[in-house]
């Protein structure tokens, strides 16, 4: 063990083996955590040869053999329940992507959601026994995140009861869908409905691709892989075309929506229904946005504690640049937003499930506020984590630029999230259109429930009085006083965005027009609404935590998350008359106070997120800390040294050497 992070630890205030229990859910869910992952780690069919040694060909070929192997172990160990199928394919895959990912992902959930019991019956059961690989196939070369302009249509034909799936522009094409390209065999198509001469929008429909016997496309269809990307290596997101492809009038998923044998159409009780999959992939990547970054902060803050450099005093040794206060400026607020998430992608878990639950009883009320939930958090937390993991990265140095450090890695499979599953700036604007809508029912006296209900009294309070002489609410030193802050900062830029909108509608300009000409306010207020539910979530948690030591580690990141927020967003607190100048400079002081504390359990505190090094796979993460020697092994196994002298000497530099 590398003596300084040794220190780190013995220098702790508490047991991080509390805080993951914590993080995970419970001490038996880590303890079965900690069982898969060993089960996988253990296992020699999931042995490989370093994949940033490997051609983009091998790493997919890789990628497949583990997936297979991994179903077969998942049927053998008896793992069903969707947490521990998710904690073993995440330590199959090493965290990254998967070719089968839409296949268990969204391709089966989508299935048991949306499928009546028949087609459960007809679907289901072989996708689930991998008889049927699937994908989702829903964004197109011209479309992705405007859904309802996608132009792949589903014609009824009621003569032979058959759906004619089409494929009309080459902007129809289907394009991104991973698995798509050389793995499913089948895939889950979002097509425009069309029956009785009339389009009823977009629904989806089971469409065979490939023969099930010998993978070859099927007549019809044009099949195959979209190239190489900024990353997703292993991952083959392909392109799909139909011409004239005939399915039978059973293949559209008629759980909500239906099409009789005769062509009519009943539509389902929401339209929003049809999103389900999407409203659960974005609640994931909230989860997903915590675990990025808490991988990201863990590589940096362990190599910050063991890496030494330059000097604070002349003739002096070098300190660990943990120890400066720039490093940490960089580093905690990260910290602290890791753990931000976390508790908000178990809030955003919980609530989809009990939401869901409501919806297969009939009561669709709530979907709105999830979907326009996990629109707003999927956006937030995806921008602030893909610029964090940039910021671990470069906080390493020039070491964090190797692949050795996993860094890279870590970014160019997490950046996607910032784009798949909704455009981020789009659904930001999607949950502004809900905001809106919610404070002008509160303006008229409704009463707000859910998430927005801070509506109903924060208006009433901010129009009280003028800014001018009214007095702040915020003890920079008290979490409560901050969560109140965010939630008036959050209801006036809502306000700013409302009126802007009326303002532009006054104008006399369409609908449209005006919506364009407030989007900058109307991201703005989605994106302090967002900010507010986080710190709020994360105040919450706390509540929840009775361990003193952990409780008092997680209350300074908390607080240190929010000041953060302030710091970085000091104009709307001023300009919503909840900070004073003088209270600025107070926030800059408390910050860095907050940073030295944080400093003490820094390690102890990513040690809690419990990553394995051969989940983090990064030799300047390692637990031990002994990074430069592992660093040297790690580089002598390039292919590049493989011979003493590189064949192009002799084929190129040579010669070029002779003739000069």
């Amino acid at each position: 063990m590398n003596p300084d992070i040794q220190r780190e630890r013995e220098n702790a205030t508490f047991n991080p083996e509390l805080l993951t229990y914590i993080l995970d859910g419970g001490q038996e869910k880590t303890r079965r955590r900690r069982e898969i992952e060993a089960l996988v780690i253990s296992d020699p069919d999931f042995q490989q040869e370093d994949p940033n040694f490997l051609s983009r060909s091998e790493r997919y070929e890789a990628a497949v053999r583990k997936s297979a192997q991994m179903i077969l172990k998942l049927r053998e160990y008896g793992i069903s329940d969707p947490e521990e199928i998710y904690n073993y394919k995440s330590c199959v895959h090493r965290g990254g992507p998967g070719p089968l990912d839409l296949h268990l992902g969204m391709f089966l959930p989508t299935l048991f959601n949306q499928a009546t019991p028949e087609q459960q019956e007809a679907f289901f059961m072989p996708a689930w026994n991998l008889e049927i690989i699937g994908t989702y196939a829903q964004t197109e070369m011209g479309h992705g995140t405007f859904i309802r302009g996608l132009e792949t249509t589903a014609t009824y034909d009621p003569s032979t009861q058959e759906f004619v799936m089409n494929s009309p522009t080459i902007s129809s094409i289907k394009w991104w869908p991973g698995g798509l390209g050389k793995t499913s065999n089948h895939a889950i198509v979002l097509a425009q409905l069309y029956t009785q001469g009339t389009c009823h929008g977009l629904h989806a429909f089971i469409v065979p691709i490939r023969s099930m016997s010998t993978h070859k496309p099927l007549p019809g269809i044009t099949v195959g892989d979209i190239g190489p990307k900024f990353g997703f290596d292993e991952v083959d997101n392909g392109y799909l075309k139909m011409d004239n492809v005939r399915i039978p009038r059973d293949n559209m998923l008629m759980k909500y929506a239906k099409v009789e044998p005769d062509g009519t159409y009943h539509k389902p009780p929401s339209s929003k229904l049809t999103y389900g999959t999407m409203v659960f992939i974005r609640s994931m990547i909230v989860g997903e946005s915590s675990r990025a970054l808490a991988k990201a902060s863990t590589i940096a803050i362990r190599y910050s504690a063991v890496r030494h450099q330059s000097e604070i005093r002349p003739g002096e040794p070098e300190p660990q640049i943990l120890d400066y206060q720039t490093q940490q400026y960089k580093l905690f607020p990260l910290l602290a937003t890791a753990y931000a998430f976390y508790f908000v992608g178990q809030y955003m878990t919980e609530t989809y499930h009990r939401i869901t639950g409501d919806i297969h009883q009939g009561d669709f009320s709530e979907l709105p506020e999830l979907h326009a939930l996990s629109a707003g958090l999927k956006a937030f937390t995806t921008w602030v984590a893909n610029a964090g993991i940039e910021v671990c990265r470069m906080a390493c140095g020039g070491h964090g630029y190797s692949q050795c450090s996993s860094l890279p890695d870590i970014y160019v499979t997490f950046t996607p999230t910032c784009t798949y599953e909704g455009e981020n700036t789009v659904m930001m604007l999607q949950t502004a259109r809900y905001l809106v809508k919610s404070y002008r029912q509160a303006s008229k006296g409704e009463q707000l429930t859910g998430i927005v209900s801070y509506l109903n009294d924060a208006q009433q309070r901010l129009q009280a009085q003028p800014v001018s002489s009214r007095p702040t609410v915020v003890n920079i030193s008290d979490l409560a006083s901050l969560v109140e802050a965010y939630k008036l900062r959050a209801a006036k830029l809502v306000e700013v965005a409302a009126k802007s909108l009326q303002g532009e509608l006054q104008k006399s300009k369409s609908p449209e027009d005006a919506w364009n000409n407030s989007s900058i306010d109307l991201v703005r207020a989605s994106d302090a609404h967002c900010h507010y539910v986080v710190v709020k979530l994360f105040a919450a948690k706390l509540g929840e935590v009775g361990d003193t030591g952990v409780h008092s580690a997680l209350s300074t990141l908390a607080l240190l998350y929010a000041l953060h927020g302030v710091a970085q967003n000091s104009g709307d607190f001023l300009q919503a008359g909840l900070l004073t100048v003088p209270q600025l400079s107070s926030v800059s002081q408390r910050l860095k106070d907050l940073l030295g504390q944080v400093r003490t359990n820094a390690v102890a505190l990513v040690d809690a997120f419990d990553y394995c090094d051969e989940m983090l796979n990064s030799v300047l993460g390692r637990y031990d800390g002994n990074v430069y020697e592992h660093m040297f092994d790690w580089a002598r196994k390039s292919p590049l040294n493989r011979t003493e002298v590189h064949q192009s000497y002799h084929k190129y530099l040579k010669p070029l050497q002779s003739k000069l």
